[in-house]
């Protein structure tokens, strides 16, 4: 008989968790639940289970899809367990049973931009004529789609910026603000074709991994020479540099090593960046990480060094907690999705911030679909630098 789950983990990367417990305080499920399953040491002890031949069983579906993928427990682990490769693996194992025909339709959406504007477009006068349920858009986190969108233009080769699928379709005035802020700076932009319209990190989330593999192959040849490539998506950035893995070619490794995160690449030669404008008033900014930005690409900091040239930066006391969103996970596991949502929002309103900071679309939607005044960081910039 056929196996349905074809799950195969390496047995030394499964052995470097020793169960020590101080990844426990980081995970958003763990500290929702109260569950130990649903913590990192207790997802890698289901795993090395059915990695030795156990069922696979509703439960252990259950523990492996209810993971956000965070990956804040990266950061506190002292093994250095891989554990966002070892989820991706596991919920390679488990796609083909698990992840369902729509959700596959709805990921294909994402890598034709010409049918997500439209798409959009559509949205976006339903919006306008109350046919869409608020419920839906809260779950969804859908923004107030624009029915037309602004024309992004080159202004040079000094730089890539990836523009992506959702960031490009739901929130261009941030692409727009961020060549603003590079202009000022002297820096000319190229844009790619529509090879690079996905990243693939939703599809690597959820175990899609040949498709993902696919789509970064497409991206890599989108982006031609060797400029840097500039995302202001932390989400994107941690996908892109994590292509060396994921197609395991040196090609893709030459191409992960381009890949930068804006305001690491902006806070390196800060000295370049416009005056505030004379106008300007006083701003308090707390700052997001995304998971994405502060425990995969390790490239927090840099958003505080841009912003406090710009604004007051009002740190969060949760020391970087996952907002909830996880990509797709808002709209998949809404009711746990939404019980860390509310921590985050509880520090969000102690701080008392004029607005809250933000360099990833899901993190931010997700945060002002519950109420939260968000704007990406490059957005804050440009407007206290009066280029938008």
């Amino acid at each position: 008989m056929k196996r349905p789950y074809l799950i195969a983990l390496n047995p030394d990367e499964l052995a470097c968790c020793v169960s020590c417990g101080l990844c426990l305080s980081t995970c958003p499920t763990f500290r929702v639940s109260g569950e130990e399953a649903k913590s990192p040491r207790g997802r890698i002890a289901a795993m090395r289970l059915v990695n030795e031949g156990a069922p696979v069983t509703d439960s252990f579906l259950e523990v492996i899809s209810s993971c956000v993928m965070c990956r804040a427990c990266e950061t506190a682990c002292p093994s250095s367990v891989h554990f966002g490769a070892l989820m991706e693996d596991t919920r390679a194992g488990l796609a083909a049973k698990t992840v369902p025909p729509w959700q596959r339709l709805a990921y294909q959406v994402l890598e034709r931009p010409q049918l997500l504007r439209t798409l959009t477009s559509v949205g976006a006068l339903a919006q306008r004529c109350h046919l869409i349920p608020r419920a839906l858009e809260r779950r969804l986190s859908l923004p107030r789609l624009p029915l037309r969108q602004e024309t992004l233009t080159a202004t040079g080769s000094d730089v890539w910026l990836f523009t992506g699928c959702v960031m490009d379709a739901w929130q261009r005035q941030v692409h727009a603000a961020t060549i603003a802020v590079l202009s000022a700076m002297g820096l000319g932009v190229s844009l790619p074709g529509p090879g690079a319209a996905c990243c693939g990190a939703l599809h690597s989330h959820a175990g899609l991994t040949s498709k993902a593999a696919t789509l970064a192959s497409r991206v890599i040849a989108a982006f031609p020479g060797d400029a840097p490539v500039l995302v202001d998506s932390a989400g994107c950035g941690a996908q892109l540099r994590d292509y060396g893995r994921l197609v395991g070619t040196d090609e893709a490794v030459r191409f992960a090593a381009r890949v930068h995160d804006i305001h690491e690449w902006v806070a390196g030669r800060a000295h370049l960046l416009p005056p505030v404008k004379a106008d300007a008033g006083p701003l308090r900014v707390a700052v997001q990480d995304p998971c994405h930005l502060r425990h995969v690409q390790r490239s927090h900091m840099p958003v505080r060094e841009v912003l406090s040239r710009y604004a007051s930066v009002v740190e969060l006391d949760d020391d970087g907690l996952c907002c909830g969103a996880g990509g797709a996970y808002s709209a998949l596991r809404p009711k746990m999705a939404g019980a860390i949502r509310r921590e985050k929002l509880r520090v969000i309103d102690a701080a008392a911030p004029d607005v809250v900071a933000s360099a990833n679309p899901g993190c931010s939607l997700w945060l002002a679909a519950g109420g939260a005044r968000v704007e990406h960081p490059m957005l804050l910039v440009a407007q206290r630098a009066g280029l938008v």
